[in-house]
């Protein structure tokens, strides 16, 4: 778009694929005129803006209209869409004319719209030195396909995408309307009739009119009906010389709404509106000029910042060995004061070229960590274990005891160093879903998400160094209230002098009650033991005493069996009835123990007040 009479001052690319431009001078003439492409008239209708110095004189905008002959009786919307399905989209460079009717006289406009542009694109240089230092370079590159040189422009590169949606309002819509006919009216059916007699009027006050009534027959005779009430109130009013007010208000007059008035806008602060919503924008401190059908790289940050290059292991599907050798990785912090776009990256040491990334989206005050090649001198492995740890009282409900652990993963990493250097490796985990990081080792960072964290281990020259992380989640189970896992729970919950003194008893009493039952149990455990090896013994001791029963020799030996099957048959029928006793008093410590469950009740931590 070209406007010889109102050059290019001020150009703003955002990352959305367009652009806000602003024009200024002074003009002797009634009319200004702008070279459009085609395809931006609609952008140019939906956004001008349009300020003088002095007051406002634009009398309108006018602008040429035609339609392709394959295209007279489809809607612009749909042809539109065709055109983008079909990947036809028209940029056909074609130019268009827009006329601004002005009044008479010498005018001083500023003029601000949008249109299509390609994106700026950030490009990044990172130069890393000694101590934690390390120099950051941000490059825009600006395209300009515009359809006129940009001549001693200021320039803006804004991070950030406001919504501009391509408009249509240079494009003729006619819409739909409905048909109507007339066909004439036939009435093909013919109503019955309904005969109705006048009675004589209900007597006492307030009598309703209905069908057949004295007042409703009047009400019909007079031609429109009214009624009764109303009708008998007024002539009482005429009765008494009083003036009768109307039968309802008629509706008092709305007042017309006030006239909007177009209050020209300061075309100049749009860019500063897109700046306090929270987009970062780069001014260029000094004119460009930028021909058309060209490019132009402009420095937007050339700073010192905190930087470093180190080892990252972050194991990607794409890169089969880095599952087992790091990453060589840039590592910064952005302190350029605004918002750093995703681009491209090289890194550069002691004067040498180490390699290039893609830095992903980097906000003031985040850090970036760029891979840029593999080191295969360190190897890493990884070992997995579990384990269950800690009981934790979770609620007791109808006499349910319902405890907490923690299911505990252990990472351990293995690093050896091939190198005869020391390296820092810092190793990307991915936590579990719904697990957390159980006491992180000292420099470990959270990613976003803080499912994600980076933890740093130091390797000694040609050694090895080892890095454990440990992951927790909590789980939730029922148990009884005489298991070990249980009392430990209770107990500890008893630590607290939270505890209401009657929850405390009524918890002691259990642990009392549970503690003898357990005890009971074990006594049984051991008795039942007892009780089957004694049987498996007298079984062997009949069988020996069967197989020697006829062998005269073997009398000695006989006696001492039949004293040993004497012993174990005495002592089965002792451990028999102490068995007997024992289950009858595990009985009752059962019934007591149920008996102090059913007086408490703990709520679940999300349910305590």
């Amino acid at each position: 778009m070209e406007s010889k009479q109102l050059p290019v001052r001020r150009v703003v690319v955002y990352r959305n694929g367009v652009a806000y431009f602003e024009r200024g001078g002074r003009v002797n003439a009634d009319n200004v005129q702008f070279q459009l492409r085609k395809e931006n008239i609609g952008d140019f209708l939906a956004t001008l803006a349009v300020l003088e110095r002095g007051g406002q004189s634009v009398r309108s905008a006018s602008f040429p209209v035609s339609l392709e002959k394959d295209e007279e009786d489809m809607d612009p919307e749909l042809s539109a869409a065709l055109d983008r399905w079909d990947g036809k989209k028209k940029r056909t460079g074609e130019l268009r004319r827009v006329t601004l009717e002005l009044g008479k006289g010498e005018h001083d406009l500023s003029v601000g719209y949008l249109a299509e542009t390609p994106l700026w694109r950030p490009s990044y240089r990172l130069v890393v030195d000694q101590g934690g230092k390390a120099l950051l370079q941000a490059w825009g590159i600006v395209q300009n396909q515009s359809g006129e040189d940009w001549k001693d422009v200021e320039v803006a590169l804004v991070a950030g995408a406001p919504i501009a949606f391509e408009s249509t309002l240079a494009e003729p819509v006619i819409p739909a309307r409905p048909v109507v006919t007339d066909d004439g009216e036939a009435i093909a059916y013919v109503p019955e009739g309904e005969t109705t007699y006048e009675r004589p009027e209900m007597p006492g006050p307030g009598a309703l009119g209905g069908v057949g009534s004295s007042k409703m027959g009047r009400g019909m005779a007079g031609g429109a009906a009214k009624p009764a009430d109303q009708d008998e109130s007024q002539e009482e009013a005429a009765m008494e010389g009083m003036e009768m007010a109307p039968p309802a208000l008629a509706p008092a007059p709305v007042a017309e709404p006030p006239a909007y008035s177009l209050v020209p806008r300061d075309s100049s602060g749009l860019a500063r509106v897109q700046a306090q919503t929270g987009a970062t924008r780069y001014e260029v401190p000094h004119r460009v000029t930028i021909p058309d059908k060209s490019a132009t790289m402009v420095l937007l940050v050339n700073k010192e910042v905190h930087g470093e290059a180190v080892y990252l292991y972050s194991p990607d599907g794409g890169v089969p060995d880095s599952y087992v050798h790091p990453f060589r990785v840039a590592r910064f912090k952005n302190e350029s004061g605004g918002l750093l776009e995703r681009g491209p990256i090289a890194v550069f040491e002691k004067g040498a070229f180490l390699g290039q990334g893609i830095m992903e989206s980097l906000p003031d005050g985040g850090r970036a960590t760029v891979p840029f090649a593999l080191v295969r001198s360190l190897t890493l492995h990884k070992e997995v274990t579990q384990d269950q740890r800690n009981a934790r009282l979770y609620s007791i409900e109808m006499g349910e005891l319902t405890i907490e652990r923690d299911q505990v993963t252990i990472f351990a990493y293995h690093v050896e160093n091939g190198d005869k250097s020391q390296a820092r490796v810092l190793i990307k985990h991915q936590l579990s879903p719904g697990a957390t990081l159980w006491d992180p080792p000292k420099g470990t960072e959270k990613l976003s998400g803080d499912q994600e964290v980076l933890s740093p281990v130091d390797i000694p020259a040609s050694g090895a160094a080892d890095l454990m992380l440990e992951e927790r989640q909590a789980f939730r189970r029922r148990v009884e209230f005489r298991s070990t896992e249980a009392r430990t729970a209770v107990r500890d919950y008893l630590k607290s002098e939270s505890v209401p003194q009657q929850e405390r008893d009524t918890l002691e009493l259990i642990l009392k009650h549970a503690a003898q039952l357990q005890a009971l149990d074990d006594q049984e455990t051991a008795l039942t033991r007892e009780q089957r090896e004694l049987e498996k013994g007298t079984q062997e001791t009949r069988r020996s005493l069967q197989a020697v029963k006829d062998n005269q020799q073997a009398t000695a030996l006989r006696r001492e069996l039949t004293d040993r099957l004497t012993l174990g048959t005495r002592r089965l029928d002792e451990l028999t009835k102490e068995l007997v006793e024992l289950r009858l008093r595990r009985t009752e410590q059962e019934l007591r123990l149920r008996d102090a469950k059913q007086g408490i009740a703990i709520l679940p931590p999300d349910r305590r007040k």
